[in-house]
C-alpha cells in the first residue's frame, strides 16, 4: 500500500527547539510552543502524518431454506414439513455449521391446514455453504426453496480491518519521518504522540471496484467493506553520531 506522497520543508538549526512538520499538516516551524502536546519548550521534533486504506472481503454467508405445504390433516402437513426440516438441518451440520435460526408457522385457512418452516444458516466457510445448497437443491423437491446467499461480515473481522488501518497509517508516518530525518542527516527518535485525526468506512460491491460482469468467485466475495484512517505522529529529532557540529 502506497502512502500519500509529500513534499519536505526544513529550516535546519543546532537551536533548541526547532520543530520539523510534515507539509500535510503545516510548514515547518520553529520554536512555535506546543502544550497541546505537552512537549517540552526545548524539544526538537518531526511531525508527520499517515495515511492507510484498507479493503475486506465478507467472512459469513447467510443463506435461506424455506419448507412450505398444505393439506386437509393437521397430522400429515406437519409430519412432511418435518421429515423435509430435519433433512436441512441435518445437512448443515454436517458441514459443521451450528449457527442455525429455525422458525415455524402453522395456520388453517377453511379446510385446508398450512405449515411454513424457515432456516437461517450462517456459514463461515464458503465452500461448505456451496456444497450444502447443491445437496439441499438436488435432494429436496419444489416445496423447498433454496435462497441465494446473503454475504456479510461478523463483527470480528470488522474490528480487525479498524486494526490494521490504524496500524498501516502510523507505519506509514513511521516510514515518512524516518526519510524525513535521512535526507535531514537526523536519527529519528522515540514517538511522543500518535492522534488518529480521521476515520472512515464504506461498502462497495465487486462489480463496482471491476466494473465489468461478476464472476462466481467474484460473487463469492460480493460486498466489500474498506476502511481509512489518517494518523497525526510526533517523534522526537536527534542528531546522528559524527554529525552533531554540522546541525
Amino acid at each position: 500500500m502506497a502512502h500519500s506522497p509529500s513534499r519536505v520543508f526544513a529550516a535546519v538549526s543546532a537551536t533548541a527547539g526547532d520543530v520539523y512538520r510534515d507539509e500535510n499538516e503545516s510548514v515547518f516551524s520553529r520554536g512555535r510552543k506546543q502544550t497541546p502536546l505537552h512537549i517540552q519548550s526545548n524539544a526538537r521534533v518531526v511531525q508527520v502524518t499517515g495515511c492507510a486504506e484498507l479493503s475486506c472481503p465478507p467472512d459469513r454467508a447467510t443463506v435461506t431454506i424455506s419448507v412450505k405445504n398444505s393439506k386437509e390433516n393437521v397430522n400429515d402437513v406437519t409430519n412432511s414439513v418435518t421429515r423435509r426440516l430435519e433433512y436441512i438441518l441435518q445437512t448443515a451440520r454436517q458441514h459443521d455449521e451450528e449457527n442455525i435460526i429455525v422458525a415455524k408457522h402453522l395456520q388453517r385457512e377453511e379446510e385446508l391446514f398450512h405449515m411454513h418452516a424457515e432456516v437461517l444458516v450462517v456459514f463461515s466457510d464458503f465452500e461448505k455453504m456451496q456444497h450444502a445448497r447443491s445437496v439441499l437443491i438436488e435432494k429436496l423437491d419444489k416445496s423447498v426453496c433454496v435462497g441465494d446467499p446473503y454475504y456479510s461480515h461478523s463483527a470480528e473481522s470488522l474490528n480487525l480491518l479498524r486494526r490494521q488501518v490504524c496500524l498501516q497509517a502510523v507505519d506509514n508516518a513511521r516510514l515518512k519521518a524516518s526519510e524525513a530525518c535521512g535526507i535531514l542527516g537526523q536519527a529519528l527518535g522515540r514517538p511522543l504522540l500518535v492522534r488518529e485525526e480521521e476515520s472512515r468506512e464504506w461498502t462497495s460491491s465487486q462489480h463496482e471496484v471491476t466494473g465489468s460482469p461478476l464472476t462466481l468467485h467474484q460473487r463469492t466475495g460480493l460486498t466489500l467493506v474498506s476502511a481509512s484512517s489518517r494518523m497525526f505522529v510526533t517523534f522526537e529529532l536527534r542528531p546522528k553520531d559524527g554529525n552533531r557540529r554540522k546541525f
